[in-house]
């Protein structure tokens, strides 16, 4: 893009953005000064997740912990608790991690360069670019799924997903204004989700239809490229459905690092890509039973591979398991259980002897 282009490119964004920008509650309004607390907060619940799933679990997570000293005096299941249905549970750990560290040493301000940020528990390059960006008027672009599909489509880039990221975001950097950098940031964003859609893009209203190199070329929709991805592999593991002779049933938690860390669960066998058999799963049981395989199979998907998990129950005697502690029915949904194990306990408990109660979501949480 030439470069005297780039003041209509940025006149013609901001132009549009002033009209048509998104109303989210955690965007200042016109005159206002961002939060960076919310700044942060939105963005790394936006990691992986839509707006409109976001919105109701920014409000409740504002609600209870106005500040980010409120969120640093919290403790890790009150969080998790709170978190769960937006995924990827590391991300909530990192936030409590990174809110006690500004709480504390950084005397409750957030580092306003985008370098600073990235020190920080769990803001990689984007979170650091965005808060840097939307907060402190930083000229750096927030590089997300909406930018590069705008930019690939602007500059008619043919080389594939996810190899042309790198060029993408250097394009980014270099249009980036230095006049309401974080306006522009947040009118791409918008510009993306409103507009150069994935299917279908409404280019005739697009304030940079005029510049759009695949416009020119009638075909925006074939951009950006992408490489084939292979199929997502299977694991299985079997559930442990442990019943107590007062119908309480068995948790433990998992551990703080790796997949779903520091969640709560019903003991289990490793996921792996052979099948269990039942012979082996009573091998690693957590209590003494008598364990027979309900019917069925519980179906989850994380981001790199699909899961089908057999539940097999069995009542016990021994109150005293060597990991876990016991839950009755109606209280699980008070514990952090990753919907992986909401899924486990609602197949479980739709079976006669499972429980007393099946587990049910709370109306006012996830």
């Amino acid at each position: 893009m030439a470069g005297m282009e780039q003041p209509r490119l940025h006149a013609s964004l901001l132009s549009w953005y002033d009209g048509n920008a998104r109303r989210l509650p955690w965007r200042a309004l016109a005159g206002e000064t961002p939060d960076p607390y919310h700044v942060w907060l939105s963005e790394v619940m936006l990691q992986q997740t839509t707006v409109n799933a976001v919105v109701p679990y920014f409000n409740r997570f504002i609600g209870r912990w106005p500040t980010v000293a409120d969120l640093a005096r919290a403790n890790q299941d009150q969080v998790l608790h709170a978190w769960q249905g937006l995924g990827y549970y590391a991300r909530a750990r990192n936030l409590l991690k990174c809110a006690r560290l500004v709480a504390g040493d950084m005397g409750g301000g957030f580092p306003g360069d985008a370098d600073e940020l990235e020190k920080l528990p769990g803001i990689g390059p984007y979170t650091a670019a965005a808060i840097a960006a939307i907060a402190y008027g930083q000229r750096r672009a927030p590089v997300d799924g909406n930018l590069t599909r705008v930019l690939a489509r602007l500059y008619a880039i043919t080389d594939p997903l996810p190899g042309a990221r790198r060029r993408i975001a250097t394009l980014a950097e270099a249009l980036m204004p230095t006049e309401r950098p974080g306006d522009f940031a947040q009118g791409l964003m918008d510009l993306g989700a409103a507009l150069c859609r994935p299917r279908r893009p409404a280019c005739e209203a697009c304030p940079w239809r005029e510049f759009c190199a695949a416009k020119r070329a009638e075909n925006p929709q074939s951009y950006p490229r992408r490489q084939t991805k292979g199929a997502k592999p299977i694991r299985r593991g079997i559930v442990f459905w442990a019943v107590r002779q007062d119908g309480a049933v068995l948790l433990r938690r998992r551990p703080e690092t790796g997949l779903l860390g520091g969640m709560m669960e019903f003991s289990s066998t490793g996921w792996r890509q052979t099948a269990w058999t039942l012979e082996e799963a009573r091998r690693m049981a957590p209590v003494a039973a008598s364990w027979r395989r309900l019917p069925g199979v519980v179906h989850h998907t994380f981001t790199h591979f699909h899961l089908r998990l057999a539940v097999i129950r069995g009542r016990t005697t021994d109150s005293s398991p060597a990991d876990g502690f016991w839950s009755a029915v109606e209280k699980l949904p008070d514990h952090a259980l990753p919907t992986v194990m909401k899924k486990v306990a609602r197949h479980a408990t739709s079976y006669p002897e499972a429980g007393k109660k099946a587990i049910r979501r709370k109306k006012s949480g996830p």
